[in-house]
Parts: structure tokens; sequence; C-alpha cells
């Protein structure tokens, strides 16, 4: 069960993160403490990291270095066109999953039961 859940919550972090740059730009720091708000994700920055890292390699973020008034510069991560079609296209099939499962459980999908 472990590592089902495990896999479950890879997936669903990369939606999350998207879902939140949707919004508008944000920092790691601030993208992880919004994530870890959600408990049942169980999020370190040793998850959300990567996970922005590669999604900066597969063209879906912008990255821009900005002054911080508290520290270091701030690493500012936002969605490209291809980001924003990225999340459409999750949501659309996260949507689409939700529903297709409820039937299941509820046994309104049609098949034998």
């Amino acid at each position: 069960m472990d590592s089902w859940i495990t896999q479950l919550r890879k997936g669903l972090i990369e939606l999350c993160i998207l879902n939140l740059l949707a919004r508008g730009e944000s920092y790691g720091y601030e993208l992880l403490q919004a994530l870890q708000g959600i408990e049942e994700l169980v999020v370190t920055d040793s998850t959300v990291y990567p996970i922005l890292s590669r999604l900066r390699k597969d063209g879906c973020l912008k990255v821009q270095v900005k002054p911080s008034s508290s520290g270091p510069p701030r690493r500012y991560f936002s969605l490209t066109t291809l980001g924003k079609q990225r999340a459409r296209e999750m949501n659309l099939y996260w949507n689409n999953l939700q529903v297709a499962i409820g039937q299941l459980k509820s046994g309104t999908d049609g098949e034998l039961k």
C-alpha cells in the first residue's frame, strides 16, 4: 500500500505545483509551504525542487532571480505557454479520472457487478 501511495503522491505534487503557479509566479519555499498545507501529500524540499527543475528543463517553467529583502536572491518560477497547456491537460485528465473512478465506486459505470 505504501508504494502505491508514494507513486500517487509524486504525480499529484506535479499537478499541485502547476496549479499553484497558474495563480501567479512564486518562489520555491513559498510553493513548498503551500504544499505542506496538504497533509496527505507529505511534501519535503527534496520532493519539490527536483520537480521544479524537471518542469523547467521540459520548458514548462520560466525562472527569474529577484532580490529578497530578507536574505539571498530568490528564484521565482512562472508557467510558460507550454506549462499552462500541461496544467490544463493534467487537470482535464484528473477531472475525467475522478468521474470515472466515482462511477466505478458507485456502480454506475455500466459494467457488470
